[in-house]
C-alpha cells in the first residue's frame, strides 16, 4: 500500500511541481513518445503490407491452368507495363465478352471502348507537362477515377481502358472470369529470412535504447527534490518509488504523445514513398495485441529502469551521494553479453538453403546480446580513456573534466547511435554477401527492347518499320520466334524447341557464327536443352512451326523440313538463354503464314528520355500491346527488393528518431547546467570557449562509440556471413560511411543546441528564488 501511495505521489510531483517539473515531464514524454511512435509504426508494418498484398491479389488477372472458354461472364484483359519518368505505369485494356463480365476492383463498371479510368496519381501526371509524352500514347477519354481498393498505393500510376480489338494470342492478352483468385504464397528462403530478422533487430534495438535514455531526463533536479523528501521523513525505499512514479507519469504521457505522433505520421504517410513503396493512411494499423504489448512494455520499462538506477544512489536528507570515492567500472561482466551472443550464433555457422538452417529465436537473442555488448562496454571504454586525458586548451579541459565527472551520462547519450551503427555495419556486410544471389547480371547490350507475342503478318513489318524510323534510333536487331515440334506422331514426345529467325547481323549477336548468308540454319550446341534440341532438329527432319494447340497457331500447322546443311554453333557469352534453332529468313519461307513473337532490340544515338519516348510512341501507334522496356544491366529478385525497401524505410525513420532524441537529450543536459554556465560567463569565460567545450563533450564519446561500434559490427557481420556460407569480407568504405554518418548526426544535433546554449549563458541564469 505504501508503495502505491508513493508511486501516486511521484505521479503528482511529475504533473504538479511547477514549470520546471512540467518541462522535465514534457521532455520525457516527447522522448518516450518518439520511441513509442516508431514502435507503433513498426507494429503496423505487417498489417500495411498485408493490406497492400490483399489489394494486389484482389485485382490479379494472371491465369494458370486450362484456358477459360468464352462465356457471358468472361473479360479479355490486355496487359501493358511501361516506364515514365522514374516510375512505372500499370495499364490494362479490357473488353467485356458478355453482360456478366467481372469488374476489376476499384471500378464502378467496365470502361466502354475509347474510355479510360485512371488512378488519381496518373490523372495528375497526365495533366502536367511531364506526362505529355504518355498522354500521346493513351488516346482514350478519361471518364473516371480508380478507387483505393483497386490500387496498391496512393501514388500508383494505373489505368483501365476499354478496347474492342483485343484478341487472344496477340500480345499479352488473357481471358478472366473473376477477380477473386489468390495466388499460392511462396515461402521466403532461409537466407532472406535471416536478412529480415537481422534488419528488424538492428532497427528496433536503438529505439529501445533511446526510449530508456529519455526516462532519465531531469535526474539531477529530481535527486535534489528527493533529498528534500528525505529531510521531511520519507524513507529510502519510499523515495525510490516516488522517483519511479515520476518516470511512470512521463512514460504514460509519452504513450499519449507517441500515439499522437503515430496518428500524424499515418495521416502524412500517403505523401511519402520510399524506394517506390507507399501505402494508404488506413493501412498502417497495428494489431491490438502488439499495441497492448507496447502500452504495457513502456511503463514497465520506466519503472524497472528507474528502480535499478536508484539502487546505486544514496539519497540522504542533506543531499545526494552517488559514491564516497571514485568507483572504477569492472570489465569482466561487460564482456559476458558479447561472449554469450557469439556462443549462441557459433552453432549456426555454415547454414544451407536445403533446410531450416537457423533458429529464429537463437538468431535474435544472439544478435541482441552482441549489440547489448556495445551498450555496456561503452561506459567502461569512455571512462578508461577520459581519465587518462590531461592538458590542452580551456575548452578541451572543460569538456574532459565534465566527462571525467559524468562519463556515464555521455556514454548513455551515444550508446543508441553506437548500437545503430554497429547493427548497420553487420546488416551491410550480410546484405553485400547475399546480393549476388538475388541481383543477376543481364549482360544487356542494347538500350531498349520492343517485344510482342503473336504479332499478325500485316503488323509485323509495320512494327519493325515504325521502330526503326523513330527519332534517335541508331540501329536495331530484329528476331522472330516461334515453337518447333515434331511432325511425326510416333516421335512426338511433346517437346518443343524454339525457332529464332533473323538476318545474319541479328543472329551474330546471339551465337558465334563461322559464316552466314541468307538461307543458312544453325543449331545452338550449348544450353540446358541442347541434347533434346539435337535429337529433335536433325538434317532432313520434318517439323511443324507453331504446332496445333500452341498460342499463336494459325489455321493449320506449317510444315518445315530442316535443311541438310545444319551447323552447330555456341551461344555468345551473356546469351546462354538462347537455345534451339537460329535461321535466316530464306530458310523458313512460310514463316509469314503464322503469327510470331517479335523482339526488336534498339540502340539509341544519345540514349535520352526524348529518344526513348519516341520509340514508345512509334510502337504503341502500331499496336497498344507492344511492350517497350529499357534494357537493365541487372535484375533484382522481387522479395529481396522488398527487403531492401524495408531497410530504406526503417533507416529513414531511425535517423529521424536518433536526431530528435539526441537533440532533446542535449537540451536537457544544458538546462540542468544553466547556473554553472551562467556562472562561468559571469567570471569571464568566453562564450565561444563554452560552445567548443560542449562540442568536444559530444565529439569525444562519439569517436569512442563509433570505434567500438565498428569493431562490434564487423564481428557480428563476419559471423552472419559465415552463417550463410560466405567468407568474411568487410566493405571498409561502407564502414567509414556509416560511422561518419553516425558521428555527423551527433555533431549536427550538438550544433542545433548552440542557440539554446547562448540563451542559458545569460547572467539572469544565476537568479534563484
Amino acid at each position: 500500500m505504501n508503495r502505491t501511495r508513493n508511486l501516486l505521489l511521484g505521479v503528482r510531483f511529475a504533473v504538479a511541481s511547477g514549470r520546471d517539473g512540467w518541462i522535465r515531464t514534457l521532455l520525457t514524454a516527447v522522448g518516450v513518445g518518439l520511441g513509442a511512435a516508431l514502435l507503433l509504426l513498426t507494429a503496423a508494418i505487417p498489417n500495411a503490407l498485408d493490406a497492400r498484398s490483399a489489394r494486389s491479389d484482389a485485382r490479379s488477372d494472371y491465369v494458370m491452368g486450362e484456358a477459360i472458354p468464352r462465356a457471358a461472364n468472361t473479360l479479355l484483359v490486355g496487359k501493358i507495363q511501361e516506364a515514365v519518368g522514374g516510375g512505372e505505369v500499370r495499364g490494362r485494356l479490357v473488353y467485356a465478352e458478355g453482360p456478366e463480365a467481372p469488374v476489376p476492383p476499384g471500378l464502378g463498371g467496365i470502361p466502354e471502348p475509347g474510355d479510360m479510368v485512371v488512378s488519381p496519381a496518373l490523372k495528375e501526371l497526365l495533366s502536367s507537362p511531364e506526362g505529355a509524352s504518355l498522354k500521346e500514347r493513351l488516346p482514350y477519354r478519361v471518364t473516371g477515377t480508380i478507387r483505393d481498393e483497386g490500387l496498391l498505393g496512393p501514388n500508383e500510376l494505373a489505368y483501365y481502358a476499354g478496347n474492342d480489338t483485343l484478341k487472344l494470342g496477340e500480345g499479352d492478352v488473357v481471358r478472366v472470369d473473376s477477380y477473386d483468385a489468390v495466388g499460392t504464397p511462396t515461402e521466403i528462403d532461409p537466407f532472406l529470412m535471416l536478412l529480415v530478422v537481422v534488419m528488424l533487430v538492428v532497427l528496433l534495438m536503438p529505439v529501445g535504447v533511446f526510449t530508456i535514455a529519455a526516462l532519465r531526463f531531469g535526474g539531477d533536479r529530481r535527486d535534489r527534490r528527493l533529498a528534500a523528501l528525505r529531510l521531511v521523513g520519507v524513507d529510502r525505499e519510499g523515495v525510490r518509488w516516488i522517483a519511479a512514479g515520476e518516470a511512470l507519469a512521463g512514460s504514460l504521457l509519452g504513450l499519449v504523445v507517441g500515439t499522437g505522433f503515430f496518428l500524424l505520421a499515418r495521416g502524412w504517410i500517403s505523401d511519402i514513398s520510399v524506394a517506390g513503396l507507399d501505402v494508404f493512411p488506413a493501412d498502417p494499423d497495428p494489431s491490438p495485441a502488439l499495441a497492448a504489448l507496447i502500452a504495457v512494455l513502456v511503463p514497465v520499462c520506466a519503472l524497472a529502469v528507474t528502480l535499478l538506477a536508484m539502487r546505486g544512489v544514496l539519497i540522504e536528507p542533506l543531499g545526494v551521494v552517488r559514491s564516497t570515492q571514485a568507483r572504477t567500472r569492472r570489465l569482466w561482466w561487460r564482456l559476458l553479453p558479447t561472449a554469450v551472443g557469439l556462443a549462441l550464433l557459433a552453432p549456426l555457422v555454415g547454414g544451407s538453403r536445403d533446410g531450416a538452417f537457423f533458429n529464429t529465436s537463437q538468431v535474435i537473442t544472439g544478435t541482441v546480446l552482441l549489440l547489448i555488448g556495445v551498450i555496456v562496454l561503452l561506459p567502461w571504454v569512455t571512462e578508461a580513456v577520459v581519465k587518462r586525458l590531461d592538458g590542452g586548451g580551456v575548452s578541451w579541459q572543460l569538456a574532459v573534466r565534465r566527462l571525467q565527472l559524468s562519463s556515464g551520462t555521455a556514454a548513455r547519450l551515444v550508446s543508441g547511435i553506437a548500437v545503430a551503427v554497429a547493427g548497420g555495419i553487420a546488416l551491410q556486410m550480410l546484405f553485400t554477401s547475399l546480393e549476388s544471389d538475388y541481383v543477376k547480371n543481364t549482360d544487356a547490350a542494347h538500350d531498349m527492347r520492343v517485344a510482342m507475342d503473336g504479332v499478325p503478318v500485316k503488323e509485323r513489318a509495320e512494327l519493325v518499320s515504325a521502330v526503326r524510323g523513330a527519332d534517335g534510333v541508331k540501329s536495331t536487331s530484329v528476331l522472330f520466334t516461334q515453337n518447333l515440334g515434331s511432325a511425326s506422331p510416333a516421335k512426338d514426345d511433346g517437346y518443343l524447341s524454339r525457332l529464332n529467325v533473323g538476318d545474319c547481323a541479328s543472329l551474330a549477336r546471339l551465337a558465334d557464327l563461322p559464316s552466314c548468308t541468307d538461307g543458312d540454319v544453325f543449331l545452338i550446341g550449348n544450353g540446358s536443352e541442347s541434347a533434346r534440341d539435337k535429337a529433335l532438329v536433325t538434317p532432313g527432319a520434318r517439323l511443324l512451326v507453331a504446332p496445333s494447340g500452341q498460342q499463336g497457331s494459325a489455321d493449320g500447322d506449317v510444315p518445315w523440313v530442316v535443311p541438310d546443311r545444319l551447323r552447330t554453333v555456341s551461344a555468345v557469352a551473356g546469351q546462354e538463354s538462347t537455345e534451339g534453332v537460329l535461321a535466316t529468313p530464306g530458310a523458313v519461307p512460310r514463316l509469314d503464314e503464322v503469327p510470331v513473337n517479335v523482339l526488336i532490340k534498339v540502340d539509341l544515338r544519345g540514349n535520352s528520355v526524348d529518344e526513348a519516348n519516341s520509340v514508345r510512341e512509334a510502337a504503341s501507334a502500331v499496336h497498344p500491346l507492344a511492350a517497350v522496356a529499357v534494357e537493365q544491366a541487372t535484375v533484382t529478385d522481387r522479395k529481396f527488393a522488398n527487403v531492401v525497401k524495408g531497410i530504406g524505410i526503417g533507416t529513414v525513420a531511425l535517423l529521424l528518431l536518433i536526431g530528435l532524441s539526441l537533440l532533446l537529450s542535449t537540451l536537457e543536459q544544458l538546462r540542468e547546467r544553466k547556473k554553472l554556465l551562467a556562472a562561468l560567463v559571469a567570471f569571464g569565460t568566453r562564450r565561444s570557449t563554452l560552445g567548443w567545450s560542449v562540442l568536444w563533450q559530444a565529439v569525444l564519446p562519439v569517436a569512442l562509440g563509433m570505434l567500438l561500434a565498428s569493431v562490434t559490427g564487423v564481428l557480428l557481420g563476419s559471423v552472419l556471413q559465415l552463417m550463410v556460407s560466405r567468407a568474411p569480407a568487410v566493405d571498409w568504405a561502407g564502414v567509414v560511411t556509416l560511422t561518419s554518418a553516425g558521428g555527423a548526426v551527433v555533431v549536427l544535433t550538438t550544433l542545433l543546441s548552440l542557440p539554446a546554449l547562448w540563451r542559458l549563458m545569460r547572467p539572469d541564469g544565476l537568479r534563484h528564488e
